[in-house]
């Protein structure tokens, strides 16, 4: 299981990551885009990911990764369990999302 404490940390050790609300959640963003959200009540975390990372990614344990349920997830949106991801999966994942976005910018 992973703490806030610790998710918090790994997101925000990418430079120049900004913290801002987003509806009910916290989203961290690389030059005002987003890369994830965290929503404190359910423990999951939510990434951008293009299709082959999360291919790559959800075929570890659709329990612990696996596509938004909608068209967000066929656009690459992926949700993270905290209570069972490995903080290594974790930070390889939000590191992925990062970089995804950035390179949009």
């Amino acid at each position: 299981m992973i703490s806030d404490k610790t998710f918090q940390k790994i997101v925000t050790s990418f430079d120049q990551v900004t913290e801002e609300p987003h509806f009910e959640k916290t989203s961290f963003r690389i030059r005002k885009k987003i890369f994830a959200t965290y929503d404190s009540k359910t423990r999951l975390v939510c990434v951008k990911l293009n299709a082959i990372d999360q291919a790559s990614f959800c075929s570890f344990d659709k329990q612990i990764i696996y596509p938004v349920a909608n068209n967000w997830g066929r656009q690459g949106w992926t949700l993270i369990n905290l209570e069972k991801v490995l903080e290594e999966t974790l930070h390889d994942a939000l590191e992925t999302a990062y970089n995804t976005v950035k390179g949009k910018g």
